[in-house]
């Protein structure tokens, strides 16, 4: 994800000498060089235009959770929407306690591994004191450490979100927020290390992931895809060798949980620039955003069309969720290609979703939203496609570090599931899968009015 390494709190590293260095992009990759000279713009003014980013792309990442949430909400049935309203909640927070706790020194330990470039620090993180001296800029960091660990969180939180969709409508609350304590807190982290903490992916891989198709998304792919094989589907979703249709509640929710996940990706790519104090990091800070926005709507449009070929009626779930996969599709390299090739990469993403959608169906997997073709098979296309804009990336390095990802997460999470299954059973009871988990999970139900009737 950047350099991290040389911007720990307490580093001598200058900001005038971070000035000097190309764009740090959450994947390091170099930006065109800048028309400034690096003496005109004062070393404050880059630490503070720098934290100012990672705080604007934070907030603006977690207003994602929001859009989880709503998306969530209109994909499930009406008896489940409390439910996943207070998964989305809940799994936001203890991402936010978990990262503080013992992830983030994990993802980013400097030179403090505990095994070199394998398995991070353990400890807590920390921020710099209260009113920082404008002129201890000997003392400064590349940007806030307090604005570093708010966007750096945001990441994580995302991971969890995407595998609260897969596994709606049949899974217990508690032991789902077990899973999250681990997911975030350990597994996250640890991953995210190898490539965005300077670990052996990104040394020894040449591992590309500007903002995080493989090392976010699929992996969030990864756990619910473990989670929903072994959780089995609902019941009445497959009968007698057919799949039956259960439409979610609200589609208007679920379009404004699209929209706000659009918008949101904004921060998500655009602050995975890690700069902003130069005019060249501004620029290409502007390009990802343009890039971002015409992958999604390349997605969105392709799925429109194919879903008009192939059911001869548009499928606006489907038309969603091409949107998201191409935000996933293009989130691996959104600065190197051109707006063309961009909505391209985007566009393939939303194929992969009309088509993935019923394989999986065939194959009796139950993903209530969409989650695994949106963010696991679009996440490692998006990642597979770096090749293809960025000539630093390599195919043996980009399809071994996604083969390494994946079964890292496969061999733990299906651990975590089990062990859980075993103790505490991941299934609510058939009669409180066929009442909704609103009451016999939740006690307040989302739409009382119709449930009850």
């Amino acid at each position: 994800m950047k350099i991290k390494t040389l911007l720990q709190p307490g580093s001598a590293l200058l900001m005038l000498g971070a000035m000097a260095l190309p764009a740090l992009a959450q994947d390091t990759a170099a930006a065109p060089e800048v028309a400034v000279a690096a003496t005109e713009v004062p070393v404050h003014t880059v630490y503070i235009l720098n934290t100012l980013l990672f705080v604007v792309s934070g907030f603006l990442v977690m207003w994602m959770a929001a859009g989880f949430a709503m998306l969530e909400a209109g994909l499930v049935r009406s008896k489940n929407v409390s439910m996943q309203l207070t998964k989305n909640v809940a799994l936001f927070s203890i991402a936010a306690i978990m990262y503080y706790l013992i992830g983030y020194m994990l993802m980013y330990p400097g030179d403090a591994w505990t095994i070199p470039g394998v398995l991070g620090a353990f400890g807590v993180a920390t921020l710099e004191p209260v009113g920082v001296a404008p002129d201890a800029a000997d003392a400064l960091d590349y940007a806030s450490t307090g604005s570093d660990f708010f966007f750096q969180l945001m990441f994580c939180a995302t991971t969890a979100s995407i595998v609260s969709g897969t596994l709606a409508e049949r899974m217990k609350l508690w032991p789902f927020l077990i899973f999250t304590i681990i997911l975030t807190g350990i597994l996250y982290p640890i991953q995210a290390s190898w490539k965005w903490g300077g670990g052996f992916l990104d040394a020894d891989f040449g591992f590309l992931d500007f903002a995080g198709s493989t090392v976010v998304h699929s992996v969030g792919g990864w756990a619910a895809l473990t989670g929903a094989l072994i959780l089995g589907a609902r019941k009445g979703k497959y009968v007698d060798g057919q799949v039956h249709p259960m439409p979610g509640s609200n589609m208007p929710l679920a379009t404004l949980g699209t929209f706000i996940l659009w918008l949101g990706w904004f921060g998500f790519n655009g602050g995975s620039q890690l700069a902003m104090g130069s005019v060249g990091d501004a620029a290409d800070v502007s390009r990802i955003f343009a890039n971002t926005n015409t992958a999604a709507a390349g997605g969105a449009i392709a799925a429109l069309i194919l879903t008009q070929i192939l059911y001869k009626k548009v499928d606006i779930t489907m038309v969603l969720n091409g949107a998201l996969a191409g935000l996933v599709s293009i989130t691996a390299e959104p600065l190197t290609p051109s707006l063309g090739v961009a909505t391209i990469i985007g566009a393939i993403g939303g194929v992969i979703v009309v088509f993935a959608v019923p394989l999986l169906d065939k194959l009796k997997i139950d993903d209530v939203v969409g989650a695994i073709p949106v963010h696991l098979l679009a996440g490692i296309w998006g990642t597979f496609a770096v090749v293809f804009t960025n000539e630093d990336a390599t195919v043996y390095g980009q399809v071994a570090s996604i083969v390494i990802v994946a079964v890292f997460m496969i061999v733990t999470s299906g651990v975590v599931w089990l062990i859980l299954n075993g103790i505490m059973g991941l299934r609510v009871s058939e009669e409180e899968e066929m009442d909704g988990l609103d009451k016999g999970e939740i006690g307040v139900e989302a739409y009382p009015e119709f449930t009850k009737i």
